[in-house]
Parts: structure tokens; sequence; C-alpha cells
């Protein structure tokens, strides 16, 4: 069983998409700890509900964003990770962090990048009138939102689609391809060759990894 950490900022529903598949044994790990920025995030209450350990390290108490970064790590470090899952982390991590998980860290995108990196991803489709809008899992560099692309989940924008039920479409693809992707994390069968910077997908993998598209 690998050992998982998921760092987030905010409400924490792709958190507990991932603990669910966990309790189920979908995901061949188990989350050691929920790491939060935020004290206010909503996900520290639903990591509570299951009764997963927390770690709260609120940025706004470190004047440099090396010191945050430094005092992750060594809180990482301590936890002897396997794989580390932004799930809504609203902080950029700098080089040294990154560098150091390089292929044990990654995160989930609301678009399909490299289209919109960064914020407000659902109303620049919206406002672009794209015809398709998705998600973006990849390995965190110390570049935003860039670095090798795992696997994406693509959806059809529909005329009906507002803001609200745009991102309620999103969620429920980001809650049905994130824990798979861990999983198959977990099982090796995909894994980062961090000399060629390449994503390698084992013939066992049962998760077709090109766009995924849902009728929903």
């Amino acid at each position: 069983m690998k050992k998982i950490v998921v760092m987030i900022s905010g409400s924490g529903s792709n958190l507990e998409a991932i603990i669910k598949a966990c309790n189920s044994r979908k995901i061949y790990g188990e989350i050691v700890c929920v790491i939060s920025n935020n004290p206010d995030a909503y996900g520290i209450e639903r990591a509570k509900k299951y009764s997963i350990p927390i770690k709260i390290i609120d940025h706004n108490k470190y004047s440099k964003r090396d010191d945050f970064d430094d005092i992750l790590v060594k809180f990482l470090d301590d936890l002897d990770i396997d794989l580390i899952i932004l799930a809504g982390f609203m902080r950029i991590l700098g080089e040294n962090i990154t560098q150091k998980f390089y292929g044990k860290m990654i995160n989930l995108h609301p678009s399909l990048l490299p289209l919109y990196p960064g914020l407000n991803t659902h109303t620049q489709a919206l406002n672009n009138k794209d015809k398709y809008h998705g998600i973006s899992i990849h390995f965190v560099t110390a570049k935003l939102d860039a670095g090798p692309l795992i696997a994406q989940g693509k959806i059809l924008i529909k005329a009906e689609d507002d803001l609200e039920k745009l991102i309620a479409r999103i969620h429920k693809v980001e809650h049905d391809l994130l824990p798979k992707v861990i999983n198959e994390l977990c099982l090796n069968n995909i894994y980062l060759n961090c000399e060629t910077h390449k994503v390698m997908y084992s013939d066992k993998l049962e998760l077709k990894m090109s766009p995924i598209y849902f009728n929903n």
C-alpha cells in the first residue's frame, strides 16, 4: 500500500472522492495525512469525518515563500510518503520543493492544459465560447501548471451551461478520473522518467490515458 498525502486549500470535494476510493480499495494506497495551507478550509472537516490526520501550515504566518516551502518539505520528509496529491491546493510551490518531489507530486487542474493555466478557468472557457472544457492531471514542476501531463478528462460544453452548471459537470469528471489515475500511480502502472521528463505507461494499464469524453 502506498502512502499518500493530499494537499488542499478549499472545500475538499476531490479529497473526499479520494478518501472514498481508498476506503473502498479502488486505490491501492492510504491517505496518511491531509495538509492545508488554509486553516479555514472546509476540506479539514471532511478529513476529520474520516479520522484522517490533519496538518495545517498557514502560509500567512511566513513572510517568505521559501520559509513556508522549507517547513512543508521537513514535514513531508518526516512522513516518508510515496505520493503527494495537490487537490485544490491554491499555493504556488517553489523550485526546491518541486525538484525534491519531482515524480512524486501531481496536480489536478480544471482546464485542458496548456489552455488556461492559473485561475478562473471555467469563466475563460465560457467567455471564449470554447467547444470543449475539461481537467488535466500532471506532475508538478516549478512552472505553473506546466509539468508532464498524465491524463485529461474532456467534456462538450452545452448551450445551457452557465458557470455553476459547468463547474458541477467538471467536478463529476474530477471525482471520477482523479482516483483512477492515483490508483494507477500506486500500482506503478504510471510513472515519470525523471531524466527524460516523459510519463511512462505500463502495458498493464487499464485506464485510457488519451482525453476521456464524458457524456454528462
